[in-house]
């Protein structure tokens, strides 16, 4: 049995920025600066404010400060959701699970199970309920589930390293600016605080959308991938021949020859083999 010690498994997690490194916005550039000259996970706003249940709003009783395991986590997932932050949205452009990967919080089981709970408790045991972000689950009509949480970051956050709300909607109109000035750059009617917001609000979704599509695709193909290959090799072979034979014509057939035939069969044997044991790339809503 592990130790109360030796159960974590990331004991001094820290934010990794991506490798697609975006240029990010004044203010989260200074935002992050302000948070890392602080100890956000020691706040004096974790020991005077009243945890309450996000859905009822019941006061939830706190029988100790977080412990040094979620304190480091909580560091960590500060800067990495302030890097993603969307200044108009004030939406997070990141899942848990790829705040958890960047974070160093993620962890793969024996058996090749990703686990991303840590980063996943730190949120809504902790960061919800104290109000410091705010999450909205939607159902997902393609895969039949629930869509990777949108994480909206509350001005109570920013207080967390003391910037203002002030500070935050300054910000909020010094963006819009920039977008405008693009937008009449094009010809197009510039955009209200409200509208911008909906906007960027929008495009978050369709990425996630857009994502979760291309996912469940690549899974069907992938099931489909290892159904055949998981056959004698030249049992799958005759499969693979018999839907090719299907899709041309006699005169297309002809023309391919029987070297020809040979070598696609061949072709489409190991590309089925390549998806068969490839794990879907997760470069998700970057």
């Amino acid at each position: 049995m592990l130790s109360r010690k030796s159960y974590i498994f990331n004991k001094s997690p820290k934010f990794t920025i991506p490798k697609n490194n975006k240029k990010r916005p004044a203010f989260i550039i200074y935002a992050m600066k302000k948070a890392s000259e602080i100890d956000v996970a020691r706040s004096e706003l974790n020991y005077i404010i009243q945890p309450k249940n996000p859905k009822t709003g019941v006061p939830i009783k706190r029988k100790r400060r977080l412990n040094e395991h979620r304190a480091s986590a909580m560091r960590a997932m500060v800067n990495a959701m302030l890097y993603h932050y969307n200044v108009v949205s004030e939406i997070v452009q990141a899942s848990v699970e790829q705040l958890s990967d960047e974070c160093g919080l993620s962890t793969i089981s024996a058996n090749g199970n990703k686990s991303i709970s840590r980063a996943s408790r730190l949120i809504t045991e902790f960061m919800e309920p104290m109000g410091f972000v705010i999450s909205h689950k939607m159902w997902d009509k393609i895969i039949g589930n629930y869509m990777p949480k949108l994480i909206i970051l509350t001005p109570l956050f920013f207080k967390l390293f003391g910037i203002s709300e002030d500070k935050i909607n300054n910000a909020k109109k010094q963006q819009l600016g920039w977008i405008n000035k693009n937008l009449i750059k094009k010809g197009i009617k510039p955009m209200s605080l409200v509208e911008a917001k909906w906007k960027s609000k929008e495009i978050r979704l369709n990425s996630i959308l857009k994502y979760r599509k291309s996912q469940h695709i690549f899974n069907i193909r992938k099931k489909k991938a290892q159904k055949i290959f998981s056959l004698d090799e030249k049992i799958a072979k005759q499969q693979i021949l018999k839907s090719i034979v299907e899709r041309y014509s006699l005169q297309e057939l002809s023309e391919m020859g029987l070297n020809g035939l040979r070598k696609k069969v061949n072709v489409q044997y190991y590309c089925l083999k390549k998806i068969a044991l490839k794990h879907y790339s997760k470069n998700i809503f970057k």
